[in-house]
């Protein structure tokens, strides 16, 4: 129902990238805190960047279903190596693509597909997190331009962005229906990054303050309408949040991985981890779990293609898949024993990579507002 051929061979594609250029070295992109650029390039000649992206726009023109595949196969090696890629194929380029101009799309997109340049996200901030409606990031009208003051926190590819979408109140009485979202050269006048956050997990991608002092930017990178960004915000949430869900199951499946090739090598008390009933059974709780939160991701990504409203059923599956996830990634921890506990071993980074999930674009509560408000409205 979900997939055919090509997205299966698209899938068989990505598995071989992972296993091959990715595998070895995912450790060594988590201790050095950075992915070497030949990966990006690698990833940037395989179209990965814009997978998702229209052909007129110098993208690969295919569905989410392809994309699903794709980033499932690299995070079962290292979910840090999926997130430009992410980014590039909803964050990045959704705002643009769901209301911005023919102008701006042609000057930003094909370079975000080619891997030639990143564009950040800019709407959490210290004070606003779950709650973006109450962002005190302003934009006020001069002439042909807005003059934008603010702090963006927790911002992904921050220090290398060419540019980054931020989003600012125009209209601050209006609360979250006063936002308007505007495309910010980082090289402007007023510009500048915060430090690099030491994170628990996903080492490897840069992660900062973009902080707004009196920056300049022209009308023209207004993106949609005014005061209709809050709007443009949720729409691109919705398209990312499958990725988010898509991390959840490939960590797990990757987690699930190491776990079942320790366990039928290690024995104790004379026979192997894998002989053990209580330790097959976690394990087929695992599985269980894995396979309900892959079908939720898999039926989203499938409604996105076939035009249908995903709100309800993303939110579904980025909730079910991350919350899985922490539950399988801690019980294959288990299986190793001590061993789980050292760097040398995958499943050590997988336990605080997965982590992160449950939080950004939009917590694991702030989807249960989302289904909630679905079935029972607002």
């Amino acid at each position: 129902m979900f997939f055919n051929e090509d997205h299966e061979y698209i899938r068989d594609l990505a598995k071989q990238f992972a296993e091959k250029e990715i595998a070895p070295i995912a450790n060594d992109i988590d201790k050095n805190d950075e992915v070497p650029q030949r990966i990006y390039d690698l990833m940037a000649d395989m179209g990965f960047f814009g997978l998702k992206i229209p052909e007129a726009y110098g993208g690969q023109g295919m569905d989410t279903r392809t994309y699903v595949c794709v980033m499932e196969e690299i995070c079962k090696k290292s979910i840090t190596c999926s997130l430009v890629m992410s980014s590039c194929n909803s964050l990045s380029t959704a705002p643009m693509l769901l209301v911005g101009t023919e102008e701006q799309k042609q000057k930003y997109i094909p370079k975000i597909a080619s891997g030639e340049e990143f564009m950040a996200f800019g709407l959490t901030e210290p004070g606003a997190g779950s709650d973006a409606g109450s962002m005190t990031t302003r934009a006020v009208e001069d002439g042909d331009s807005y003059i934008l003051n603010g702090r963006k926190t927790f911002i992904t590819g921050a220090p290398f962005a060419k540019n980054a979408v931020i989003f600012a109140k125009t209209s601050p009485e209006k609360g979250a229906k006063g936002i308007t979202s505007f495309i910010v050269d980082m090289s402007l006048p007023g510009v500048s990054v915060g430090k690099h956050e030491e994170k628990m997990g996903l080492r490897g991608v840069a992660t900062s303050d973009i902080v707004l002092e009196d920056v300049r930017v022209p009308k023209s990178e207004i993106i949609g309408e005014i005061d209709k960004g809050f709007t443009t915000a949720m729409k691109t949430l919705s398209i990312g949040r499958i990725g988010v869900a898509t991390q959840g199951i490939g960590v797990s499946q990757g987690a699930m991985d190491e776990a079942i090739k320790y366990m039928k090598d290690r024995k104790q008390f004379g026979q192997r981890l894998a002989d053990f009933q209580a330790l097959r059974f976690m394990m087929a709780d695992n599985e269980a779990r894995l396979n309900a939160a892959r079908l939720l991701v898999y039926n989203a990504a499938y409604m996105m293609d076939m035009k249908q409203d995903v709100n309800k059923a993303a939110s579904m599956a980025k909730y079910f898949a991350t919350e899985s996830a922490l539950e399988i990634v801690s019980k294959c921890l288990q299986m190793f024993g001590g061993y789980g506990y050292i760097k040398e071993y995958p499943i050590e980074r997988m336990y605080r990579d997965v982590r992160v999930l449950t939080l950004f674009e939009g917590t694991s509560q702030v989807q249960q507002m989302v289904i909630a408000s679905e079935i029972l409205g607002r």
